[in-house]
């Protein structure tokens, strides 16, 4: 009998194409014709070392990422940004300006008043985070403004990026590479890979080269971005397995067409799901129309309904992961990058064949 075909919904570690799973088995046992894993291989070693170059120049290709930037392979993952980019830049002369739009932010912003003056400039909390606050005033004395570009548990993403007084930092954790963005509107870009390039283990920072060693601070060596930026992320054996399946992802990509296309077609998934839930009279959307995610889309019952009972439904068609986060309930159905139509269309089926059973 064959086997039922698994869309895996989860918002992260989430869904990898099914090519880049095949290449990174056989990488396991026999990387790129070497007779040796990719597991027990040297960062040192020539193979390692041109897999991360090419990883490096794929991700300047497809952001166009200026000559002026470094691109660092760092672990920890989005949260220990949180610590570190205040920790290497914010100064006690100055304020970092945070934008509170869920859960990720939230954690952000109380790690960096830790180590600095934080302002938060807007947030839309009181509301469960169910839209991007846009009219807000910033500080004067600003030295960044952060802001979650994709909210994951919420499913709000912002399409326009405000102008900072200081300079902008982003966490794109959720939405890299899933569409065009000018990088020389910030100055720190950072994402974990698990949600739309890679597996857990790997943290990609974008940063400025005159934003390094401003701080003043003794920093620990593992946390100063100018030793990672000195050693080329080599300070210490990198996540090579990780950054592996990053480059297997982004050749992946290149080969659907590049970021434009691959935007497009995240577009007319997210039109595809949204347009269902805007017409089917069981469920609705609790997020403001304007700032629904092209990644994460949360819905709920319009009426009340057994969420159990639809999730079981969608788990025996093969739709797994769809379960709301705790903090909101409902469910959410994450459409990264490699998540196929196909897979949202099938959603949908069951959305309207559940409304009509």
């Amino acid at each position: 009998m064959e086997k039922q075909k698994i869309y895996n919904f989860s918002a992260g570690p989430a869904v990898l194409p099914e090519v880049v799973l095949k290449e990174a088995a056989e990488a396991v046992v026999n990387y790129d014709n070497h007779s040796m894993s990719i597991l027990e291989m040297s960062h040192r070693s020539a193979p390692i070392v041109d897999m991360i170059t090419e990883t490096r120049q794929l991700i300047h290709q497809f952001l166009n990422v200026p000559d002026n930037y470094r691109i660092l392979f760092l672990q920890g993952g989005a949260s220990l940004q949180f610590s570190m980019i205040p920790m290497n830049i914010l100064t006690d002369d100055v304020t970092a300006d945070y934008t509170d739009t869920g859960a990720w932010s939230a954690k952000a912003i109380k790690e960096a008043r830790i180590y600095g003056k934080v302002n938060v400039v807007c947030s839309s909390k009181e509301t469960v985070y169910n839209h991007i606050p846009k009219d807000f005033e910033q500080s004067s004395d600003q030295v960044y403004l952060h802001i979650t570009t994709n909210n994951t548990i919420y499913g709000t993403q912002w399409f326009e990026f405000p102008d900072a007084n200081g300079f902008l930092v982003s966490d794109m954790s959720s939405d890299i590479f899933s569409r065009p963005i000018d990088v020389s509107k910030f100055g720190i870009i950072y994402a974990g890979a698990q949600k739309n390039m890679g597996p857990a283990g790997v943290t990609i920072v974008i940063l400025r080269e005159d934003l390094i060693g401003k701080s003043g601070r003794d920093l620990p060596a593992m946390l100063d971005f100018a030793i990672h930026s000195e050693k080329d992320s080599m300070f210490n054996t990198p996540p090579v397995f990780a950054i592996y399946v990053v480059n297997r992802t982004l050749h992946w990509l290149n080969h659907l067409g590049g970021i434009e296309e691959i935007f497009e077609q995240n577009k007319a998934k997210a039109k595809l799901l949204y347009g269902e839930i805007e017409r089917n009279p069981i469920f609705k959307s609790p997020v403001a129309k304007e700032d629904r995610s092209l990644m994460n889309v949360p819905f709920i019952f319009a009426n009340g309904g057994d969420e159990k009972d639809f999730l079981n439904y969608c788990a025996k068609r093969g739709l797994v992961t769809l379960k709301g986060h705790r903090s909101v309930g409902g469910f959410r159905a994450s459409i990264y990058n490699a998540m196929p139509k196909e897979g949202v269309k099938n959603l949908v089926d069951a959305i309207q064949n559940y409304s009509q059973s």
